[in-house]
């Protein structure tokens, strides 16, 4: 089985991490998707809210896990699940210079597992969480918003500005 790990805080999920997904399930015969939770980090949604956004937003498949764990501790982390690929996306071309670094990391902390980078459509690729959430404004945002999250996403927005 080639199993991968893709990686990310999800806070809120975006249609770019819903096109890795996707990729990596036809890339791979098992995709584990990780909520990373960095303790240095403060985040909008808990760990709780995070998987529920998530898992709202994915279709159900036998093939596709979702989990928690330290994003401080990817590779140990990809090693526990028997991973032989960690799934990274890239939102613009100057990512590969970190693609460049990521590579030459993994092969010294765990030569044993492949960094497979993917770029998204452009117009989902430079979306990333934090950009929504400054999307979200007083009025009018709601058209913009809606293009770039899951429809579960988009509704858990509206309703929390609505109230």
């Amino acid at each position: 089985m080639r199993t991968a790990v893709y990686a990310g805080s999800f806070d809120p999920p975006t249609n770019g991490h819903l096109w890795m997904i996707e990729q990596g399930l036809e890339l791979f015969d098992r995709l584990i998707v990780a909520i990373g939770n960095n303790p240095s980090k403060s985040y909008t949604y808990s760990v709780e809210q995070r998987l529920s956004l998530l898992r709202a937003s994915v279709p159900s498949c036998e093939r596709l896990t979702i989990a928690h764990f330290d994003n401080r501790y990817l590779v140990d982390y990809a090693n526990s699940q028997d991973a032989q690929f960690i799934l990274r996306g890239i939102r613009a071309p100057d990512d590969y210079e970190y693609e460049r670094v990521m590579r030459h990391i993994n092969s010294d902390l765990a030569p044993e597992i492949t960094t497979t980078f993917l770029m998204p459509p452009r117009d989902i690729a430079e979306v990333s969480s934090n950009m929504v959430k400054s999307l979200i404004g007083p009025e009018g945002w709601q058209d913009t918003v809606r293009r770039y999250v899951p429809a579960p996403v988009f509704e858990t927005l509206a309703s929390e500005v609505d109230t």
